[in-house]
């Protein structure tokens, strides 16, 4: 079989054949048509994580969230019941956003054009002479928006789910719960733009086969002589989502800070109940997110569209309790350090590629077998707008026999 090398036991190139192995078409990558294909066919109608309980502690806790892409604007709160909800930021008397904080605690939500209040759950409570506008006032809560809760995380649909998230996400759902955001009550995060689109910008994270060449120090210990690109051990697919087990070198060589700081990393997690069967397991939920098991370096990566041809991330490593001491301080310092610092060895040559795209010079580019999880990504997309399509031309009116005369 192709893909194994003495020592290292891998997937096989045919084990990965069912993917196809056809080129990929180049346009979806820099093509605004496309990409308003996508906004819809794919963002509208996925789980899309968005947060974390951890940031909702207490009644009234809320976070606003941005989804450009789609010109949407989300309040997120918990309730005086305890449960987290999801609404539109905005008033239903006419329109005008509610909150303009990031986060917060409050009581009520109150416009500030008019002075409509709501409540934590989104109710109507009270509005200027509301009399006079011959409705009720249950008619008038905040539009909801679908929410669930897996392993901490916060996922919310834009549309009506055809099922809910721990359906969506089959097997993942239970990994998710054991990965150590799951026990998380803070975070460490930034948040960065980036001139490629998004699948781009979401492929170089789920591809090894850079790793020598753009991170030979950085990435050194994760490649090694029988496993020269540092392949992962297997791969998982469910539906639009997918994982990898990262392998572990056996003889990695870090370098004297990172052995040490990651050490330090290691204890801590042992010490408060983080660890777990998957500490090398890496989740890519569709359509945007992924996350690893790494006690050490617990990290997440969401990676928002913009438009055709630029991308947000919001990078976050996920902790339980606070920095108690002077050692755990500077791990969790140094583990986001170093994620910032293999983040910008791999931008440049992100954006060069997305260049290159914008050219129009390709109408098609190339995975190697080892890459299966961007065309698995790939396909995921395309199957959707296709399937969007096909909708759309299906609920098109036929033309009046007059207007054709």
């Amino acid at each position: 079989m192709h893909g194994e090398r003495p020592g290292f036991q891998g997937m096989s190139d045919d084990s990965l054949a069912w993917l196809g192995t056809a080129p990929i078409p180049a346009a979806p990558y820099h093509d605004s048509a496309w990409f308003e294909l996508e906004r819809e066919a794919v963002f509208r109608r996925a789980w899309l994580q968005l947060g974390h309980v951890c940031e909702l502690p207490d009644s009234g806790s809320f976070i606003r969230r941005e989804i450009e892409a789609l010109n949407v604007s989300l309040l997120i709160v918990r309730g005086r019941d305890g449960e987290i909800r999801a609404f539109h930021n905005v008033c239903t008397h006419r329109g005008t956003q509610l909150v303009e904080e990031e986060s917060g605690r409050r009581g009520t939500f109150s416009c500030p054009y008019h002075r409509w209040s709501f409540g934590t759950d989104g109710a109507l409570l009270a509005a200027p002479d509301f009399d006079r506008f011959f409705i009720d006032k249950a008619d008038c809560a905040l539009p909801r928006v679908a929410l669930d809760i897996c392993g901490g995380l916060i996922f919310v649909h834009l549309g009506t789910p055809d099922k809910g998230l721990r359906d969506d996400l089959g097997p993942y759902a239970a990994m998710l719960d054991g990965f150590p955001a799951a026990q998380a009550t803070t975070f460490s995060e930034y948040v960065y733009e980036i001139d490629a689109n998004w699948k781009l910008t979401y492929d170089n994270f789920q591809e090894n086969y850079h790793l020598r060449f753009i991170h030979p120090r950085s990435g050194a210990p994760a490649v090694g002589e029988d496993n020269p690109f540092g392949y992962p051990v297997k791969m998982g697919f469910h539906g639009p989502h997918r994982t990898q087990t990262i392998w572990t070198n056996p003889d990695p060589a870090p370098k004297p800070v990172q052995a040490q700081s990651f050490g330090r990393a290691a204890r801590f997690a042992m010490a408060d109940g983080t660890t777990g069967p998957h500490s090398r397991d890496y989740l890519a939920l569709f359509p945007n997110f992924f996350i690893l098991g790494s006690p050490a370096q617990p990290f997440s990566h969401t990676v928002w569209p913009i438009d055709a041809r630029r991308s947000r991330g919001v990078i976050r490593l996920y902790w339980k309790g606070e920095d108690d001491c002077a050692s755990r301080r500077y791990a969790r310092e140094y583990a986001m350090a170093s994620a910032r610092d293999i983040h910008a060895e791999d931008r440049d040559v992100i954006e060069a590629g997305q260049r290159g795209l914008n050219s129009g010079a390709l109408k098609h580019i190339h995975f190697q077998a080892q890459e299966a999880l961007c065309r698995h990504l790939f396909t995921a997309v395309d199957d959707r707008v296709q399937a969007y399509r096909a909708e759309r031309a299906s609920a098109t009116p036929p033309l009046r026999a007059e207007a054709m005369a």
